[in-house]
């Protein structure tokens, strides 16, 4: 019906609904109290830990490494395996250092004498053919070096399975006469090898005394400045490991200063050729102070200076003679 309106009515109360089956049955037990969101303690601390870089690395790369150590160290517990995966590694590395393109099948050697030739095959550490592993070459050059006559060596290990040594060996330039023999020197005093007398080399010429091959170099420098006197010179004698005696021949002796030997030669070279002093009888020059250069006459011009005053005549030994030895 339209336009009725269901608006109760005044003095009219409705009826009251009735309640529902079960309203009123009383409650067996209290209601569940609701979950908290926030988390344990336990996961707290859990979670903080994961969030350090530490603890994360430890548990992501310790962990596995451990147990894989531990395994490992379990399996190589027992000998037997031990010395199966010995022998196992040694048999490959073997095999593939044995390879043909590793092997050295011949040794070539220039630049050497035959000695040095001779040495340098008996101081290869294995017979060939070998593997190139076999053979250290740092340490072969090393031991190359320790022989007096080689300056220097390169060693290559060349395709074809060659190996090859390139040798320098030291060139003598003087023969060092001193206690225990002579030797022949390089031009930076390096013993070459030993000879038994100096007609072995007589182109060579002849320092001697104890240091002497320690300063070869200022050696070499008077030799070179020797000029015109270089013919007479027998050698070079080193005095109390601080001075030369140019030694000439017939006996005469030029004794130079310790310091700049080669000036005072030159300043006793031009003496000589304007007053042709080492052709007279003179038997030492020193030349030691350079401020006063001395001469010390020789036995006949001595003697022919004491006859002339009347005095006694002397003897090789530089003694007076006897009256009876001078008469005659």
């Amino acid at each position: 019906m339209q336009g009725v309106s269901h608006r109760p009515e005044a003095g009219f109360s409705p009826q009251p609904t009735p309640p529902r089956k079960g309203w009123n049955r009383p409650q067996s037990h209290a209601a569940k109290p609701k979950r908290d969101p926030a988390p344990s303690r336990l996961a707290y601390r859990l979670n903080r830990m994961w969030l350090t870089p530490g603890f994360r690395k430890l548990t992501r790369v310790g962990l596995p490494a451990f147990v894989l150590a531990f395994t490992t160290l379990l399996w190589l517990s027992d000998e037997d395996r031990r010395a199966s995966l010995a022998g196992g590694l040694t048999g490959m590395v073997e095999k593939v250092q044995n390879r043909e393109q590793f092997m050295v099948n011949e040794m070539t050697i220039s630049g050497a004498s035959t000695p040095v030739d001779k040495a340098l095959r008996m101081m290869l550490p294995v017979d060939l053919p070998a593997s190139s592993f076999d053979i250290d070459l740092d340490q072969l050059r090393q031991d190359i070096l320790l022989l007096d006559a080689v300056k220097d060596v390169d060693l290559r290990v060349k395709p074809g399975g060659v190996l090859a040594a390139t040798v320098v060996e030291r060139e003598p330039v003087l023969l060092w006469r001193h206690a225990r023999g002579i030797e022949q020197l390089d031009e930076q005093g390096k013993r070459v090898a030993s000879v038994t007398s100096r007609a072995v080399r007589p182109e060579l010429p002849l320092i001697a005394g104890e240091g002497a091959d320690r300063v070869a170099e200022e050696a070499i420098r008077i030799f070179a400045a020797s000029g015109p006197l270089l013919p007479r010179v027998r050698g070079l004698q080193r005095l109390g490991e601080r001075r030369w005696d140019v030694v000439l021949d017939g006996g005469q002796r030029v004794q130079l200063p310790a310091q700049n030997p080669v000036a005072a030669l030159e300043r006793l070279i031009a003496l000589d050729e304007a007053e042709d002093l080492l052709a007279r009888d003179v038997s030492v020059v020193d030349l030691r102070d350079g401020q006063r250069p001395t001469a010390r006459l020789g036995m006949t011009a001595q003697n022919s200076i004491r006859a002339a005053r009347g005095q006694p005549l002397l003897g090789p030994d530089g003694k007076e003679l006897p009256a009876a030895d001078k008469k005659s």
